[in-house]
């Protein structure tokens, strides 16, 4: 494989197993020319896991503003540089997103390695609908902000994926309870790929309850099913007034009717018989 002088290289790894990562990001990590890693110490233990020797300079939330412009030169100069995360892909919750805009910006190229991603392994064997959902990372820890996404949440149809620590996850739990339905089924992985993987499952209710009594260990994901969406049926009066609507702009009756009854549960016959009515009187 033929590594791109000064090519920044965004590089999943394992969020557990070692044995998940791929093989052409083993390849990467062996021939670049360096890995800016979230922590060395953590991505010590994967290179050596797979011999690799490649040297590392950490990249992280606290130093990202000032190892930014390095790795921009570096880049610039050719080198070769792969992004690395603790754990999954790189920019998903973490710094990554900083460095890899500063490249765009500089017009350094961007090629992504990919890899395991926890919210998607948590997903795919969550039971939730898969169809649609929205990944939202954590949630933020100031009150006003936290309380402003949950009033969104509230309204969330599609499958809600959250990220969360140990030491918060029963404060959250309470949050998501008593601003989504208590009802709501949820679903904790935690500590996916690894030895003691666990899938809890229940509602947001049974989840607090639980978790008052149990202390969890581990990274943690939550998969939260959506509001159910329901249709409010029409009144008769309100179908009337939106064909009237339809008609004064200048909409035939029948392709009125067509409209609405793909807009509503309200079969085509029975609105175009109102619209009959309605033109009558």
């Amino acid at each position: 494989m033929t590594i791109q002088a000064g090519t920044l290289y965004i590089v999943g790894t394992p969020i557990g197993n070692l044995e998940d990562i791929t093989l052409r990001a083993i390849k990467i990590l062996q021939s670049v020319d360096g890995i800016a890693a979230e922590d060395t110490r953590h991505t010590a233990k994967l290179l050596h896991h797979f011999d690799i020797k490649t040297p590392q300079q950490s990249y992280y939330e606290h130093n990202q503003h000032r190892r930014i412009p390095s790795l921009l030169e570096s880049l610039r100069q050719g080198k070769a540089i792969a992004l690395v995360t603790d754990a999954g892909m790189p920019g998903i919750s973490d710094p990554g997103y900083e460095l890899v805009k500063a490249c765009i910006e500089a017009n350094i190229p961007v090629i992504p390695i990919p890899g395991v991603s926890a919210s998607l392994t948590a997903l795919s064997a969550a039971g939730l609908p898969t169809d649609r959902f929205i990944f939202e990372g954590f949630l933020p820890t100031k009150n006003k902000e936290r309380q402003q996404r949950l009033t969104v949440l509230k309204t969330e149809s599609r499958t809600i994926i959250l990220y969360e620590a140990p030491h918060r996850l029963l404060e959250t739990l309470e949050d998501l309870d008593q601003n989504l339905e208590s009802k709501r089924p949820i679903v904790i992985a935690r500590e996916l790929t690894k030895r003691y993987e666990e899938f809890w499952r229940g509602t947001l209710a049974e989840a607090v309850q639980y978790y008052q009594n149990h202390n969890p260990k581990g990274e943690l994901t939550l998969v939260i099913a959506g509001v159910e969406e329901t249709t409010t049926p029409l009144t008769e009066d309100q179908i009337k007034a939106e064909l009237q609507r339809l008609i004064q702009q200048g909409i035939s009756r029948s392709e009125a009717s067509r409209q609405l009854a793909e807009a509503t549960s309200v079969p085509r016959r029975q609105i175009y018989q109102l619209a009959l009515t309605l033109l009558d009187s």
